[in-house]
This record gives C-alpha cells, structure tokens and sequence, in this order.
C-alpha cells in the first residue's frame, strides 16, 4: 500500500488484521479489530479497539487522539501519514527600528472608521468626480494587490507605491506594533519620484494619536531645515491598521513641498485603504504563525525513531538528533549503560541521506582485541592462523552508511591509533594485505566511561576524542526522566505479553508507584527487565506489586513508597535476621553471611537497601 493515499469522511474508516476492516493489514502484530479513524467536522480522531495493543502516534501509545497534520500513526508494521494542510517559507526579515522626532504638533483633525464606513455607505452615486474615479482605480489596485501578495514585507513595499498615486505624499512609510508595542518599521518607503528608499522620521505625538485612539489623524509639523530642504509646515496623514479590533500598527504619510498638503478626502481614502491592509496584514500574520509552528511540529513527529519518552529531556533529544542527522559530522554518544545509546544512534542514521544504507554496529568491548582489528578492518586468506579466505571487515560493509562503535572506551590503544588514520584518511588496509580500500561511512561513538579522565590516565588518546567528540549528545538517564517511566513500563508490557501470550492490562497503583520510585540504576534495561519478570510471573490481567524483582520492591520500600502490608513484614523480618545475624557475629559482615547462607556482597546490598547502616553503627 505504499504511496496510496486514503480519504477520510463519513463513514468511518476501520483498521485491523480481518478481512472486515476497511483497511485490512496481514501482520500478525495487528490485532483483528485494530483501531478506527473517524472524520467529524473537519477533525480526524483515531480510537484504539484494542488495549492491549495501541495505536502508536509519534511514537506514543494513545487510546483515543485527536490527529493533526503530519502525525506519523503506527499500526504494527506500518506507518500512515496524516495530511491535512501544506507548508511554507518563512518571508525574509526586514524588521528595523524607527527614527522618531518629538516634537510639537498640531491635530486639524480625527476620523473614526464608522464615519468614513457610513459615509460610503449613503452616498448615491459612487464615483461622481475625476478624483473619485481616480480613488477608485487606486483602491481597485490596492484590493487586487493585498489578494495577491502572502507575506506582510512583500506586501508593504508595493502597497506605499500605489497610495502615492492616489495621496500626494513626499515620502512614508507603514509602522507595525510588535507584542510589545514596541513600533517597527519594517519597509523605509521610496518617494513619489522614485528615489532611493531611507528611513522616514515620524512625529511621535501625531502617529501615537492614531494607535492609541485608533482614529485617522491629519495633523501638521514645523519643520527647521534639519533634514535636505525640509522647512516650513509639513503636512501629516496617519490611518491606523486595525484588524478585529486590535491595533497592527498604522500607515505613516507626510508632505512637506510648498503648496502641497493633504485635506479631507485623502485622509478618508487612507483610511479605507488601512482598513483593507489591516485585514491582509492579520491575515498574512496568522498564516506566517501558522506555517512556523506546522514546520515546528513536522520537524518534532517527522524523526523517525524507536525511542519512548516524552519528557522534556527526551523531546530535546529528540531535537538535536533531528538537527544532527541532516549533516555527516562524527558524534559521540554519552550516558550510562542501559540509557538507549544504540537507538538514538539509529535514529540518527535513520533521519540522514544515508538512511538506505548500511547500518553496522560494533561493540567494542565484547571481542578480544586480536579479532577486534579483524573485524573492524577485515582480513586477507592466510593472514594469520584460521584466515581460510578473505573476509570483509564491518568498516568496509558499511560503505555509504554508519557505523556505531559501541563502548568505544574500550577500544584498545593500538586500534585507536589506526581508527584515527581511517577517520583522517578515509582508507585502511585489511589485516595480512597491501591494497589500500577507499571507504565512505560515518562514524557514530558511544560510551559509558568517562573519556577525560581515561584520557588524563593514558587509556584513551587525545586526538581520537577530538575526532569524535565532534558533536556530543548526552543520553538522560531515566532517573532524570520520570516522567516517562509509565510510558516505557506500558511500552513493554505490551512487548513482552505479546511473546508470553498473555493478556496484560496495566498496572495496579502499587505496583506502578514502585516503579515510579525506583531510582533504577541500569536505566531502561533494567526496567525492560523488571517487567518481563512480572509478565512471566505473574497471573493477572494487571501486573502487581508482588510480580515485580524483589530488589526492586526493597530499594522502592526504602525510598518511601507505600507496599502492601505483607511486603512490610517482610522487609521488616528480613532487616530483624540481619541485625541478629549481625549482633551474633560480632558486628562481622563475612560470619553473618554464613550464618545466613547468603554472599557477602548480597548482605551488603541488603544492607544498603534496607537503611540498616545506622542501625548497624
């Protein structure tokens, strides 16, 4: 079905694995009634059918969501692309401060838009004059140019170039207010002779008249020859740009040659025309938001990836993968064992131009040193004992795609030395051979260790971690995340009863609050665990407390959450045993363990657990 696209409307469109469905998918980890689409007054809401088995949206699992344009929905294999509206590009910048004057001015006169609306509205013959006419070509030409024109710079510039043909202006220009009514000028208009565009000095008194009152305001300037020629009496028009109440900003003009100044009439065909800009202006305005916060959430729900989590630690990981991904530069991956190192290193590949090549992971610290050069490199027939034929080194299989060192910590000394040749030059030699290979990969690094530190110690070289430190994202560990603790714990359930068969629900309060409290420090590994141990063992459609590691539960009940009453005795008799194993010993940790028949270092990690060190003290 791939590139096939599918309308929704009434009636609704139905997904699952039978053959009823509307959308019939033959994958076995599609449930038989799956989910349904529903289109209702524009809106699109997905329902999951099954809660066992979600609907995933972004890569969250949801049981009822309302979709938006561009959501990515997963039903078992396969993914569907919402659409409902396009994009668009952001219009150039052009925004800078005005220039003010203040000083003295007087108001001839105030025009509210209900005069000039009724005006127009009683008069009877329309236009009845050569003037008339001529302001009605102008406003034909102002209406033809704000339907034409999208963005609000590219409307500006033509707009004052049509009002000097119908208002006998020297120069303006169109002042906007910004959210903090701080007024910008973003075009400096160019005057009725077509001379070079310069910023045009506004009387502050006169334009704040129009944007506070929000009326059309014709007043005059004494001018002192401070500016080329300008002296006398300027004459000054200014309509305010107002969309559904609200002020956008105004339409600045002045006249300041002899013999020139604007009367009644130019100050009502400004303020029909600030009544039209006003609208196009709101309108281009809303669209430009609109088209920023599209491309914002595209850009969010567009990375593909199989990470859970929807923290704000995860979404600016997601972020920065998203931004890394477009380039090849080398990136080092930081965080603990067990964070989710290889799938952010996948998501990386996944979301670059090399996402249809290969994708080669190698964990450096799982080969011994003699086969790691083997495999990283290859090797000739006869290179050394049990070389039976020429093999391909994983450098070399990855061409045109990525490779994941994993645990390059690990990497020992000699290597390094020559991934940093393979890395500088882009060529290597296999193990036993002569001829140079040419390889274009990229390299993505992971590690737990601290590489400073290695390096202080003469474990890791310098150089390398400058080769690959390039660009370094830090893995949150999930203590840091809590918030997403549900979210994985739910994301697992459903893995791991659908291996066991089993039907699994959720999670009683308990058992979640446990979890919740945990500080799990083998991170979501561990918590993948946890809850494949509680799927095995346990019985219930609901995971409980009791069904989870018992370490777990101890290290919980110690932080502070609140088991059951049975899991309080028992972890009040367990902290009893060892206290009295303790008082008989002398207070030796070896003889108690005996005694116990427990190891050494497992009643150090029950006394730990259990807070008994005071105790003990």
């Amino acid at each position: 079905m791939e590139g096939t696209v599918l309308t929704v409307g009434d009636p609704s469109v139905s997904i699952g694995r039978s053959g009823a469905n509307s959308i019939s998918l033959p994958d076995p980890a599609v449930s038989l009634e799956h989910c349904v689409i529903t289109g209702s007054d524009g809106e699109l809401t997905i329902d999951s059918l099954d809660p066992a088995n979600p609907v995933y949206v972004n890569s969250l699992p949801v049981i009822h969501q309302l979709l938006h344009d561009g959501d990515r929905v997963r039903i078992g294999d396969s993914v569907f692309i919402v659409e409902v509206q396009g994009r668009g590009d952001d219009p150039p910048s052009m925004a800078k401060p005005i220039v003010e004057r203040r000083r003295g001015a007087n108001i001839v006169m105030r025009l509210r838009r209900e005069d000039v609306l009724f005006s127009a509205h009683e008069a009877s013959t329309f236009p009845t004059s050569s003037r008339e006419a001529s302001d009605l070509r102008a406003l034909t030409k102002i209406a033809t140019a704000i339907t034409a024109i999208r963005h609000i710079v590219q409307l500006q510039g033509p707009l004052l170039d049509l009002v000097f043909e119908a208002v006998p202006a020297d120069r303006g220009t169109i002042v906007l207010v910004d959210e903090t009514g701080r007024a910008l000028s973003p075009v400096v208009s160019s005057d009725q002779l077509g001379a070079a565009r310069r910023s045009v000095i506004v009387n502050r008194r006169i334009l704040d008249v129009a944007l506070r009152e929000a009326v059309a305001v014709m007043g005059t300037e004494e001018r002192d020859g401070d500016r080329l020629q300008d002296s006398g009496t300027a004459s000054v028009v200014v309509a305010p740009l107002v969309a559904f109440d609200h002020v956008l900003g105004a339409i600045y003009l002045e006249a300041t040659g002899r013999g020139s100044g604007f009367d009644e009439a130019h100050l009502r065909l400004l303020s029909v025309i600030s009544g039209m800009t006003a609208v196009a202006l709101e309108h281009g305005r809303q669209v430009e938001r609109l088209d920023r916060q599209n491309r914002r959430l595209l850009a969010a729900i567009g990375l593909q990836h199989d990470m859970v989590g929807a923290s704000a630690a995860m979404r600016d990981l997601h972020d920065r993968i998203d931004r890394v991904a477009r380039s090849d530069a080398t990136v080092l991956l930081r965080g603990e064992s067990g964070t989710g190192k290889e799938l952010a290193a996948r998501a990386i590949h996944q979301n670059s131009a090399r996402a249809s090549r290969p994708f080669v992971a190698i964990n450096c610290a799982a080969i011994t040193e003699t086969l790691l050069e083997s495999e990283l490199f290859g090797h000739e027939r006869g290179a050394f004992t049990g070389a039976a034929g020429l093999k391909h080194g994983k450098l070399e299989l990855a061409e045109g795609g990525t490779v994941l060192l994993d645990e390059i910590g690990e990497l020992p000394l000699s290597l390094q030395a020559k991934l940093l040749r393979v890395l500088q030059e882009r060529e290597f030699e296999r193990v036993g051979g002569t001829r140079r290979l040419r390889v274009d990969f990229r390299l993505v690094a992971a590690t737990n260790r601290d590489l400073e530190e290695a390096i202080k110690t003469g474990r890791f070289r310098e150089d390398l971690y400058y080769r690959t430190a390039v660009i370094t994202l830090n893995i949150p560990p999930l203590r840091d995340r809590p918030d997403d603790i549900p979210l994985l714990a739910s994301h697992f359930v459903r893995i791991h009863a659908k291996r066991a068969r089993r039907t699994v629900t959720g999670f009683s309060p308990d058992a979640l609050e446990c979890l919740s409290r945990y500080e799990w420090p083998g991170n979501v590994r561990e918590l993948d665990n946890a809850i494949e141990h509680a799927i095995v063992l346990g019985s219930s459609e609901t995971i409980l407390l009791e069904d989870l590691p018992a370490v777990l539960i101890e290290r919980a009940t110690a932080a502070g959450s609140r088991p059951t009453g049975y899991h309080d005795a028992v972890r009040e008799a367990k902290a009893q045993l060892i206290l009295t194993a303790l008082a008989r010993s002398g207070g030796n940790c070896a003889a108690a363990a005996r005694s116990l028949g427990l190891d050494r270092n497992y009643l150090h990690r029950l006394i730990r657990n259990l807070k008994l060190r005071p105790e003990i003290a």
